[in-house]
């Protein structure tokens, strides 16, 4: 049986540890969250947010506008925290409603508060060899889980399933810094399984049930990004979790596994921009 990789376990113990860190400081970092609309899944994130925020020792406030709001009230409340020194990190919650151009959104917010690292500069810098003022967060959140059960991806086979901007495309990169050879696949990738068998550490983030036990390599690793309701309601994963973690070596569970990761890594990146931010302003390089 494989060992679990207990997201919920490290994301307690470094929330802990950024509670001590901050406990140092002579004021809060302070993450703004911006949420449009009610979608029921969106209000979940955003107080789950909140709540981890307060663990961590860090202020956070929801800014939340009715889904019909108009793009430049939207667009100038992001200029006006841009301005505002007390915020440090400033996310948008997604998706937005249809008339509100997500692109211009985002790329509204300072990249030095961008906290999801979602800004075209951001972005920019992770690929093209430069560092971001912070990293996207379930990349990074997969990557300390990783480094918590001591494996090395240096030299492993990794093939992420999934090429979105959010997960897929920055954690290549990111393994790819770490001297991982990679392998994207997506819904056009013909043999899909023939490819996963190869992969010593396989990152599923798709949101359907997708990985059978008979596409994973004897020992391989399992990163189950991927998150979805059965037909019975029941929180499920892109992997058979029952099957898969017969034949994998590791395995993260749904839920409690890269989903908590991805909150920790927000809250330090929260913290590493009010770190980040008041350098500069103290002049410090």
């Amino acid at each position: 049986m494989a060992v679990i990789l207990d997201g919920k376990k490290l994301r307690d113990k470094l929330l802990d540890e950024l509670h001590l860190r901050t406990a140092k400081f002579d004021k809060k970092p302070k993450l703004v969250v911006i949420l449009v609309g009610d979608n029921p899944a969106s209000v979940i994130y955003v107080n789950n947010k909140r709540k981890f925020a307060e663990k961590a020792g860090i202020d956070s406030e929801i800014i939340n506008y009715p889904s019909n709001v108009q793009e430049d009230e939207l667009l100038n409340k992001i200029k006006e925290l841009n301005e505002d020194n007390s915020v440090n990190g400033l996310l948008v919650q997604l998706p937005l409603p249809k008339h509100i151009d997500k692109s211009k959104v985002i790329n509204t917010i300072s990249p030095m508060k961008d906290v999801d690292c979602f800004t075209a500069m951001n972005c920019g810098k992770l690929f093209t060899g430069e560092k971001p003022y912070v990293f996207p967060c379930t990349p990074k959140g997969i990557l300390l889980l990783l480094d918590e059960y001591n494996i090395d991806v240096e030299g492993k086979h990794v093939v992420i399933v999934g090429r979105s901007n959010i997960v897929g495309k920055p954690l290549s990169v990111m393994m790819l810094n770490r001297n991982a050879t990679v392998t994207i696949c997506h819904s056009k990738t013909e043999n899909l399984s023939q490819i996963t068998k190869t992969a010593d550490i396989l990152v599923s983030a798709v949101g359907k049930k997708i990985i059978e036990d008979s596409m994973m390599k004897v020992d391989g690793i399992m990163i189950d990004v991927g998150i979805f309701k059965d037909e019975n309601g029941k929180t499920r994963g892109d992997a058979d979790f029952e099957k898969v973690s017969i034949t994998a070596s590791y395995i993260t569970p749904v839920p409690g596994g890269v989903g908590p990761m991805t909150i920790a890594s927000l809250m330090i990146n929260t913290v590493e921009l009010f770190e980040l931010q008041n350098k500069r302003s103290l002049g410090v390089q």
